[in-house]
């Protein structure tokens, strides 16, 4: 082996434990092969021989994708890097890197060959699981509670509408109602059993009330969309829940689905109309935008914050929401909107997309921090008293965050949340 790739590998170990990274185990080994290996298209071959990974070949290394990867801000990152890595002796497929991207999009969005790691990542993922690879417990257990509960909480069918009781409102039931409703209302997981994702619920039942909304929700019949299982390898998991949701929403007669989370919106507008679903989803944001000539009368009490908006990945790259939530947010009383540095298209990841949701113990091996801490530090530095969000996967995210960088005195209120605030006077 030639002497400057020995010294090369060296640097890069050095500054691997310059930035707090564990590299004992496979993360040596990793190191240790690149060493052995000076070029190995073969391993970039088994990855893009992968059916929907075949991007992967594409790469010429220009970077692009690095200076804007969320976890190389925190790590040692980027498809740029992957495919580097590859030609140097790592298999992706046994390696601890398959699954530290989140398949935020931001570096589709830059990268001139059109390297689509929202497609190589849960491809590969794919073919690890099922090669008997390496899977990440807490990932394993998500999708154990998934397919044995119907969420990755692991939470009981039947407690599924159980929020509802302190919604302070009437919430109707679809299998209870007997009749066709304007908007069928997908509450999701986290929503439904999450106690922050349940303050979110209720404050929405509330807004669809006031509103006069003709709404209704599945209950008991509503299971998870399973579209972050399917980035994180698990197909054959998210075709079985795909099938059951499916076979639901055509049981009854509505006009439109609302979603409460952009992973439901991904998936519902975006992934099953492969497996025969297509009708009309939006996301509440843009729901509630359409009615803010209604809404802004009943938002009648000042919420006097200075408040910050997180881009959730999976509502704005993914499907180009970015200004129903700045209007909705514009409209309450009292609110003063400053941006984070890095907003809308370049807006940073929470950490949470494609199965990162269920990973935080196995990424903090790898990573410096948070990909959440990391964000909440950047809300912090605006000088807002709120970080304003749009996703269930964020509130719990980010409160963890602001409590362990020291930024308390950081809120983190969903948009729906805000709204209901204001409307209600608290």
């Amino acid at each position: 082996m030639a002497v400057k790739y020995q010294k090369a590998i060296a640097i890069e170990k050095e500054q691997a434990v310059v930035d707090g990274m564990d590299i004992s185990g496979h993360w040596n080994r990793m190191f240790e092969q690149r060493v052995i290996f000076e070029y190995t298209p073969e391993l970039i071959e088994k990855v893009a021989s992968i059916s929907e990974a075949e991007s992967f070949a594409n790469c010429y290394q220009c970077a692009k994708c690095v200076a804007v990867c969320p976890v190389d801000v925190v790590g040692n990152y980027g498809p740029r890097k992957l495919y580097r890595y590859a030609q140097t002796g790592l298999d992706l497929t046994e390696a601890p890197e398959l699954w530290l991207c989140t398949t935020c999009a931001n570096c589709l969005r830059v990268c001139p060959k059109e390297v689509n790691m929202v497609k190589i990542m849960p491809a590969t993922r794919e073919q690890a699981i099922l090669d008997g690879k390496f899977v990440p417990s807490e990932l394993q257990q998500a999708f154990e509670a998934t397919a044995n509960t119907g969420n990755p909480l692991g939470q009981p069918q039947r407690k599924r509408e159980a929020w509802v009781q302190n919604a302070g409102v009437d919430v109707p039931v679809l299998r209870d109602l007997g009749r066709p409703v304007d908007v069928l209302w997908y509450v999701g997981s986290y929503p439904s059993y999450h106690p922050r994702g349940m303050d979110a619920a209720s404050a929405a039942a509330r807004i669809f009330t006031a509103l006069g909304i003709d709404f209704a929700i599945l209950g008991k019949e509503e299971k998870d969309d399973a579209d972050s299982q399917r980035l994180a390898g698990e197909k054959g998991l998210f075709e079985m829940m795909a099938e059951y949701n499916i076979e639901t929403f055509n049981k009854y007669e509505w006009n439109e689905m609302v979603v409460t989370g952009p992973h439901e919106l991904n998936a519902f507008k975006n992934v099953y109309p492969k497996y025969g679903f297509e009708r009309p989803v939006v996301h509440y944001t843009t729901f509630l935008a359409r009615h803010l000539d209604r809404l802004k009368p009943l938002l009648k009490h000042p919420v006097n914050k200075k408040i910050t908006y997180h881009d959730p990945c999976y509502l704005g790259r993914h499907n180009g929401e970015y200004e129903a939530p700045r209007q909705l947010l514009e409209a309450i009383p009292g609110v003063e909107l400053v941006e984070m540095a890095r907003n809308r298209q370049n807006g940073y990841c929470c950490g949470g997309g494609g199965g990162g949701m269920w990973m935080d113990s196995f990424t903090a091996k790898h990573t410096t921090m948070r990909l959440s801490e990391k964000r909440a530090m950047e809300a912090a530095s605006t000088g807002a008293d709120v970080l304003a969000v749009a996703c269930p996967f964020e509130v719990s995210r980010f409160e963890d965050a602001v409590k362990s960088t020291g930024n308390e005195h950081v809120g983190v209120l969903d948009i729906l949340e805000l709204l209901d605030k204001s409307m209600r006077g608290e």
